[in-house]
């Protein structure tokens, strides 16, 4: 069994088993969504689960933290799979209505990047709210950070 705990690096207090995004996400999206992915960059479907699930966990808990002003940021990698999520804009707005409290998480990227640690806070707290880090995919943390921070967007 899975735990979300995966490094030292974003040890919190979540130690039990790792939450699925897949028992969250409809199987047919989720395949969708991976081919998706792997029809626009240069993955496997096993790659494309990963920065999928991780966009998913992200999302999902930056929904749970609405409202905190926590200047949540994805990495580089998992931005993608957010971005994959966020476009099918039907299944984002359904998600947002089940799990945002019919809010609108809205996208605001911003075009400079810096290293100001958000990215792995972000994973920290992912890991926290039970959701299993994919810890490489987090490791471009350098290049990133919120998008629009104080704010409830990503």
């Amino acid at each position: 069994m899975a735990t979300a705990i995966a490094s030292p690096l974003i040890a919190g207090p979540y130690t039990g088993p790792a939450r699925s995004v897949t028992e969250i996400v409809p199987t047919a999206l989720w395949d969708k969504q991976i081919g998706l992915l792997a029809r626009d960059y240069p993955y496997d479907t096993i790659m494309a689960a990963r920065v999928l699930g991780q966009g998913y966990a992200y999302l999902l808990t930056a929904m749970r933290h609405r409202g905190e002003s926590l200047g949540l940021a994805p990495s580089k990698l998992v931005d993608i799979g957010v971005h994959t999520i966020i476009l099918d804009t039907v299944a984002y707005a359904e998600l947002c209505e089940k799990y945002n409290g019919g809010h609108f998480l809205h996208h605001v990227p911003k075009v400079a990047t810096k290293n100001d640690g958000s990215v792995l806070r972000t994973a920290r707290l992912v890991a926290g709210d039970g959701w299993e880090v994919d810890l490489p995919l987090w490791a471009n943390a350098a290049d990133c950070g919120p998008c629009h921070p104080g704010n409830d967007s990503h």
